[in-house]
Order: C-alpha cells, then sequence, then structure tokens
C-alpha cells in the first residue's frame, strides 16, 4: 500500500508562519486539488481547529465536499467564475461566495438569484495582470456596472492575483492599479467589501500585498518557493512496503529509460513507486538550462529512507517500480521505505494524517 503522510506538526508549524506573517489580515485557505493533494476534509478540519474557518475552492465538488463534512457556517469562496446555470444553482444552494469577473457572470448569477427569490453572496474579482480572468483595471466603467445593477448580489468584496514569478516583480505596478480601481469604487459611493490580492507567494514574499485579507494555498504545504529562514515546514512524505529484494550481478542493468550499469554485485530493493505516482515530480519554477540541469540531477540522486537510513536510487526512477541500493543495509520484503514527494502530484496514495 502507498501511503502519504501528512504531518500534523508541519502542517500546525506553516499556520502559526502563515498567521505570523497576515497580521490582522483574515485568512482564506486555498484548499482547491484536494488541499493541495493533502485531503480537502481532513486539511480543513485541521485547520478549523487551528483557527481558520474561511475556505477557498474552484471546483463545485470542493465546496459539497466541505458542506457535507460539517462545514456548514464556514464561509466558502469561490475562485473560478461561471455562467453555468447548473453550477451557479449548486454555488447558491451550498451558500457558496462566488466570483464575478465580468459583466456576463454578474448578469448570470443575478438573474439566478432573482429567479430564487434570493440574494447571492459575490466577491469582484480584477485583473491586475495575470490574465486568468477578472474585470480590466482599464475598464472601471464595467466594475462599477457590476455595483450598480445587480440588486440581487450582495457584493462582499473584491480581489486580484499578483504574480508569482520571483524574475519579474511586478507587484508594486500591480497594486497600483488595483488601488486606483478601490478608489473608483469608493468615489463612486460603493463600499468594497473585504479586500485582498495576497496569495501564498506574495503572502511570503511581497509584504504590500496584505491588505484585509490574504489567500493561503501552497504554503500550507511548505512548497511556497521556500528560502532557508522562512520558517516553513515541508507537510508530505511517502511510504511504500518493498516489493523485492534480491542481487543483481555485476554489469547488469537497471531501469527502462536510460538504464544504468551496475559497477558491482549489489543488492537491490524494488518500490512499487514511480513518477506516475508523483515520486521525484516537482512543479518547474525556472524554464532555463540550468535549472533544467538541477532537475535531471535531482532525479539522478534521488533517495529513500530505509529503517531511518538513507539509500539511492540506482539510475532513474520509473514510471510505476523504483529500485534502490540496499548492498548495506539490513531490509526484506514488507519492510518500508520512505522518500519526500509533493502531495500536490501524488498519485494512488492513501492519505494519513499522523
Amino acid at each position: 500500500m502507498r501511503k502519504l503522510i501528512v504531518k500534523k506538526a508541519a502542517v500546525k508549524n506553516n499556520i502559526k508562519v502563515i498567521k505570523e506573517r497576515s497580521g490582522s489580515a483574515a485568512i482564506y485557505a486555498v484548499l482547491n486539488g484536494n488541499g493541495g493533494g493533502t485531503g480537502i476534509t481532513q486539511m480543513a478540519e485541521l485547520l478549523r481547529s487551528e483557527g481558520i474557518s474561511r475556505f477557498a475552492v474552484n471546483e463545485v465538488n470542493e465546496a459539497q465536499a466541505l458542506r457535507r463534512a460539517g462545514f456548514v457556517d464556514e464561509e466558502i469562496l469561490m475562485l473560478r467564475s461561471t455562467t453555468d446555470r447548473e453550477e451557479l444553482e449548486q454555488l447558491v444552494d451550498l451558500n457558496v461566495v462566488c466570483t464575478i469577473s465580468s459583466v456576463d457572470t454578474g448578469m448570470a448569477l443575478n438573474a439566478l438569484a432573482e429567479n430564487r427569490s434570493t440574494v447571492a453572496a459575490a466577491h469582484i474579482q480584477v485583473d491586475t495582470g495575470m490574465g486568468f480572468g477578472g474585470f480590466l483595471v482599464t475598464e472601471p466603467e464595467k466594475i462599477l456596472l457590476a455595483y450598480r445593477s445587480l440588486p440581487k448580489v450582495a457584493l462582499e468584496g473584491i480581489y486580484t492575483q499578483i504574480h508569482a514569478a520571483p524574475r519579474r516583480d511586478d507587484t508594486e505596478t500591480q497594486m497600483a492599479q488595483f488601488q486606483q480601481v478601490l478608489k473608483a469604487i469608493q468615489d463612486a459611493g460603493f463600499e468594497t467589501g473585504i479586500v485582498h490580492a495576497a496569495g501564498s507567494y506574495a503572502l511570503m514574499h511581497r509584504d504590500l500585498t496584505r491588505l484585509d485579507a490574504v489567500r493561503a494555498g501552497s504554503v500550507l504545504l511548505g512548497r511556497c518557493r521556500r528560502t532557508d529562514d522562512d520558517g516553513l515546514s515541508v507537510v508530505g512524505s511517502g511510504e511504500v512496503d518493498i516489493s523485492e529484494v534480491r542481487w543483481l550481478p555485476k554489469g547488469h542493468t537497471v531501469g527502462a529509460d536510460r538504464p544504468a550499469v551496475l559497477k558491482k554485485p549489489t543488492r537491490v530493493a524494488v518500490l512499487p513507486v514511480g513518477y506516475q505516482n508523483g515520486f521525484g515530480v516537482e512543479r518547474p519554477r525556472d524554464p532555463g538550462l540550468w535549472a533544467m540541469m538541477r532537475r535531471w540531477q535531482k532525479q539522478r540522486h534521488a533517495c529513500v529512507y530505509i529503517g531511518g537510513q538513507r539509500t539511492r536510487v540506482i539510475g532513474y526512477i520509473g514510471a510505476i517500480e523504483t529500485v534502490v541500493d540496499v548492498t548495506d543495509i539490513k531490509c526484506s520484503a514488507g519492510d518500508t521505505a520512505s522518500f519526500e514527494i509533493d502531495p500536490m502530484f501524488a498519485r494512488g496514495f492513501v492519505i494519513e494524517y499522523r
């Protein structure tokens, strides 16, 4: 059995760091992608026990999972706008705060709420340069139209997204544009409600983005472009039982893609995990040649731990199996091997919180 171990102490440590960085700002825990791979309801329960009661998701089924798990009174913010009537009906039924990113999405939500004789809650999304969605900062009249023309929508907040590229710091420009939009709204006599701009990266690296609220996602997992002094802890690790242990002769090859040739008789352990399960997979942070070389070297020197002892992967991590050198380690089939893995990419694992 493959297990994804989520370390409660590490999550709690990261929550502490997030709270320190957030100051007085409210915290939205972003739980899209099944809680970043850690299990959306399990992570939400741990977060709630640590005092976080606002959540953000990207799919209707994520909001459903939270409500069904007993998160009845907690605020859930849908970060993706939609004009799909079925999705909007579900979001309103679930009492989810919707996102309005255009005149069309605003009118669709307003029409649904009017048809059902109710008022739907929503946040306005502003595009300051990410391009994923939102009203353009150059079209404030359309944003003001949303405030004037949606009587069945309670606009409770407004937000934008900040670039997360270390080599491209447009933060001041983006924030200046966002502030211009906020001023236009206020000058027109409307209240903005809760204002937020900082996602995980901006929270950790861009102080001026911390407004009324922040959105914490990957930072919860300790994988937000960590630096040595950020105080974050890596949350996830993997465990599998060794499938087989055997000796291979000198000159034998190991691996399918670019096989490694053994330079001496080697005792090996076969692990039922590979890159299709997310072992050795990481999000590329830099498209450059040197970054690609570092990732290549990292996979070549990947390691696992058996009985607390470090052992190296022979050759490359396979698709569904990986071979490690256990010549100097006492172990047998059925023993547990552990390894670092990013929960965001983990596939085929049973999630276990410890």
